[in-house]
């Protein structure tokens, strides 16, 4: 019960903090906010851990009994601002005078702005991997020195304080909800960073990464590597037992997505830079044993007229206007002999044939890489209402181990079918979640029907085990709702011929009361008409 009021504490402090943030923003645009609160939740991070690293050095050189003791106050001082007694540690070197309370007690004064960016600017210089992620524009003059005050008296939270990190990950938590508030309040444009956790959660809780390289080309602020990470480690693993490889197309997206993974002590590999993954493979040598992906949807412009012969496209070239099968052949190319990936597709890639994609997914199927296909329900994004799919392909099918207790069994020849657009609820107007429940559903079935646990069997409306030569009678198609029919309704007995002559009366009958009523009214209308004389 204690760890369930300490959720819904978390949950809402985190609420709590965004209203708060939310009021400060006045009328600057969400897409340039998100970018001032997030870089001050990253500092406060930093700089708390660094002064959590700070306390028990000086706890250990005021302890005579320890190695580290020194007599002198001298001594001391070289001790506690010693970089390398910090960076030895995995933490980051904040400077003297650029931690959070030096920002602190200065929040009121009217250059706050100047000093949140020479603080940003001192800890990049200090600390290589941040070169050139941190945002360093909070001397703007739309940025008052109420705003910024207000926010890092709001980030001051003793709810937030350091010892809080290694258990609760408060301020990780507040740093993916404030993503996710930004990308409902951004529209269109928050989707290039974020995917939704329940999203993500039913790739990962499906895909399995136990261990290996995970893959990401389109990785946005680095959500799927999140997840993969507390998958990792709700089974007993630890964050060593995966190394996590991305790339991002957008500048200030990866920024988001170096200072989220840093946040969560996470050490990925994102490239020096932010580049296409088409046309500026960061990557180009990685054979991942995960690749879990949510690329842009149906994009146009993707560099296609220069890629015509690319070494990726071993199933066909494709279509220079649409980069959908384009992201799922880079994504197989990265792969290792024995790797699975998974992917959300817009639903047209199902069954399009225009720009040679029928060809492409016809090729996928006939050597047998496609998987499993989960229609998912719709208004599942905060940015689109176009319905998508997750496609799950694996190089090899055949018998392997998944860790050292469980084994998958061959589902060569076939394809999984799952239909899941009656799942979700609404929380919202426009939005849906997956809920645990449908989570376990989803990768349940699934992981039933590679015989990993649990007993497989079709249940017609949701699943469906069909064999290749069945996908190819319907022109190779992967619409779910093709192959898992409709749901089975309970047989009442009743004979076919009486059920049809009851029925056929109680439509009869129907209509009868129908022109009956239609009678009635009208008559009554007819009698309101009529005035009497002399009224």
């Amino acid at each position: 019960m204690a760890g369930k009021s300490k959720k819904s504490a978390a949950a809402s402090l985190e609420a709590s903090l965004w209203d708060a943030a939310n009021q400060l923003r006045s009328n600057m645009d969400a897409a340039e906010y998100k970018h001032v609160v997030l870089g001050l939740i990253f500092l406060k991070y930093v700089s708390d851990v660094f002064m959590r690293r700070h306390a028990r050095l000086e706890a250990l050189v005021n302890d005579e009994s320890s190695d580290y003791f020194m007599p002198t106050d001298a001594a001391k001082r070289t001790i506690l601002e010693s970089r390398d007694e910090y960076t030895s540690e995995g933490v980051f070197w904040v400077p003297e005078g650029h931690r959070w309370d030096d920002l602190r007690n200065a929040a009121k004064q009217p250059d706050i702005g100047s000093r949140i960016d020479a603080a940003m600017d001192a800890i990049e210089k200090e600390n290589p991997s941040l070169k050139g992620v941190l945002p360093k524009t909070y001397a703007r003059r739309e940025l008052t020195p109420h705003t910024l005050g207000g926010l890092i008296d709001t980030f001051s939270n003793e709810n937030l304080a350091a010892e809080e990190h290694d258990g609760m990950d408060v301020l990780g938590r507040v740093f993916e909800y404030m993503l996710s508030q930004f990308a409902s309040a951004e529209g269109k444009l928050g989707g290039e960073f974020f995917t939704p956790r329940h999203v993500v959660k039913v790739m990962v809780e499906m895909l399995e990464p136990f261990n290996g390289r995970v893959y990401d080309p389109a990785c946005g602020s680095g959500g799927m590597f999140v997840q993969a990470d507390r998958f990792v480690k709700a089974h007993g693993g630890v964050r060593n037992d995966i190394s996590v490889f991305g790339q991002e197309k957008n500048p200030t997206t990866w920024r988001l997505a170096k200072m989220n993974l840093a946040l969560r002590g996470i050490d990925a590999n994102l490239g020096p830079q932010w580049g296409d993954s088409f046309t500026n493979d960061l990557h180009p040598d990685l054979r991942a044993d995960f690749v879990i992906a949510n690329p842009p949807f149906n994009i146009k412009n993707w560099g296609g007229e220069q890629l015509r012969d690319d070494v990726r496209w071993q199933y066909g070239a494709p279509p220079v206007n649409n980069a959908n099968f384009a992201w799922v052949q880079h994504m197989l190319h990265h792969l290792t002999p024995t790797g699975t990936m998974a992917t959300l597709l817009a639903n047209g890639s199902l069954s399009s044939q225009s720009g040679g994609e029928g060809d492409i997914r016809k090729n996928l199927i006939e050597n047998d890489l496609v998987e499993c296909i989960v229609a998912l329900p719709g208004q599942l994004f905060y940015t689109t209402q176009i319905p998508v799919s997750l496609w799950f392909l694996t190089k090899d099918k055949s018998d392997r181990k998944i860790n050292s207790e469980r084994q998958q069994r061959a589902r060569a020849g076939e394809v999984l079918f799952i239909d899941a657009r009656q799942l979700g609820t609404m929380v919202s107007r426009t939005n849906k979640e997956l809920t645990n429940a449908d989570i376990a559903l989803i990768a349940g079935t699934f992981h039933a029907w590679r015989g990993e646990e649990g007993d497989y069997a079709d249940v017609p409306g949701f699943c469906a085990s069909v064999t290749l030569d069945q996908v190819a009678e319907h022109g190779h198609v992967l619409t779910p709702g093709r192959y898992v029919g409709s749901e089975e309704v309970e047989d009442d007995d009743e004979p076919l011929d009486e059920k049809i002559a009851r029925l056929t009366e109680e439509v009869r009958s129907g209509f009868e009361r129908r022109a009956d009523l239609q009678e009635r009214v009208l008559g009554s209308f007819e009698r309101l008409a009529v005035v009497p004389d002399g009224a």
